[in-house]
């Protein structure tokens, strides 16, 4: 890697961030070396790059590359639009149609074919891409139970892809690897918390990914959830996740540091008892709960 240049403010909000895996993937990405090939370069796990890009997004020291803005509103395309793409683009519209009618499992309507058109002319997206995008939306209403996702599903997720600029086969790749990682973690943590007879609500879905992208450890997240539940009783989301979120802030993210970092408990709130005062941190919890208006 060749040697970079930072200014006083860039070495302020580096040396401030307390995240060494965001330092290196600054450090990486100002050498001027390909994106795509950071993970195996700097031998991070995608959580590890989800939450380095997480914090420097924070800093203010990440942001997508420059593109084209689209037109303000989409076209609106006609039957004669989709004949036209089927003649004009020599067999690539065609090929597309037939694997999304493939991955999707069924005959696509005209309205449909009108939004899969709109992904190569108006988002501007190659085909190969988009073919990602399907496999990627099909592969995520599996997970979840659900048998095909919809036309309109699919377009949400494309215009996402575009506003974080994955547009070309590199980062698609990319980026299903680190959401591939992530579902695997988070399936992880389901059986770790003892969730076997259902599945995850998408909020505790996204508390779930939340806490692996702040960078926790398994076993962590397991501290956490123990201190939950013998200060509760049981699995509380609020409470736990104000747990994680106060050590998140302290830069504590494994046992060791956590032990090390964070004021140990005494005996008395290790054995809590039902008349004892809760401790500070116990307080903020509650107080988020009961604000929130939610028990689990």
């Amino acid at each position: 890697m060749q040697g970079v240049a930072l200014t006083s403010e860039e070495m302020r909000k580096l040396l401030s961030c307390g995240c060494t895996d965001a330092v290196s993937l600054y450090l990486y990405r100002k050498s001027e070396q390909p994106i795509e090939t950071a993970m195996q370069a700097l031998h991070f796990t995608a959580p590890q790059m989800l939450a380095a890009t997480d914090c420097l997004r924070q800093l203010g020291l990440w942001e997508n590359a420059q593109k084209t803005p689209l037109q303000p509103e989409r076209p609106v395309y006609t039957e004669e639009d989709v004949t036209r793409a089927i003649r004009d683009s020599r067999g690539a519209f065609t090929k597309l149609i037939g694997e999304a009618q493939r991955r999707l499992g069924r005959t696509l309507s005209t309205e449909e074919l009108k939004t899969l058109l709109s992904f190569m002319d108006y988002l501007r997206l190659p085909t190969d891409v988009v073919g990602i995008l399907l496999s990627y939306c099909v592969e995520r209403c599996r997970r979840r139970g659900v048998r095909a996702p919809s036309m309109r599903a699919i377009e949400k997720e494309a215009y996402h892809w575009v506003d974080e600029s994955i547009d070309n086969l590199e980062t698609a790749s990319f980026y299903v690897q680190q959401q591939l990682e992530l579902h695997n973690r988070v399936a992880q943590l389901r059986s770790m918390l003892q969730i076997d007879h259902r599945r995850l609500t998408v909020t505790e879905e996204q508390y779930l990914a939340s806490w692996v992208k702040m960078g926790f450890s398994d076993s962590a997240i397991h501290l956490a959830f123990e201190r939950t539940c013998l200060n509760t009783g049981g699995l509380k989301w609020n409470y736990m996740n104000s747990i994680l979120k106060s050590w998140h802030e302290k830069n504590l993210h494994t046992p060791q540091q956590i032990n090390a970092g964070d004021t140990a408990p005494t005996a008395k709130q290790m054995y809590q008892r039902h008349d004892d005062a809760p401790t500070p941190l116990e307080q903020k919890a509650i107080a988020l709960a009961l604000a929130e208006g939610q028990e689990g």
